[in-house]
């Protein structure tokens, strides 16, 4: 199982890199919304993990560009330090397959990807 982690804070990234390599999943990182077009472009993958907030492209257009420009339904999970009702609205509208709130336990995420692989 691939996954694409798409997050721009280096020791979260390093964190999520090591979970899921301790979980043996292989995965790929990109810190801003640019390398990550550029590695769904080149790559399919079988869940993606993004943050909201990114550079250059929020974790929002990386999703509608998954789905409008790439036409790919890869469940993703977004990982965020905001809570906010209308933003888990908005994820939701793209069809997005579970939302974590930083801080989060491993075991929660684990937990998650298990299920969302699952289906």
């Amino acid at each position: 199982m691939k996954i694409l982690i798409c997050e721009d804070d280096q020791l979260a990234m390093n964190i999520l890199s090591f979970i899921m390599e301790k979980e043996g999943y292989k995965s790929d990182t990109a810190e801003d919304g640019n390398k990550a077009f550029t590695f769904l472009q080149k790559t399919v993958y079988d869940l993606i993990l993004v943050d909201i907030h990114l550079p250059f492209h929020s974790g929002l257009e990386v999703i509608k560009y998954l789905r409008s420009d790439l036409k790919m339904n890869t469940p993703v999970l977004v990982l965020t330090a905001f809570s906010d009702l209308q933003m888990q609205s908005q994820a939701g509208e793209l069809g997005i397959s579970g939302y974590i709130v930083k801080p989060f336990d491993p075991s929660d995420l684990i937990r998650q990807i298990c299920s969302i692989l699952k289906k």
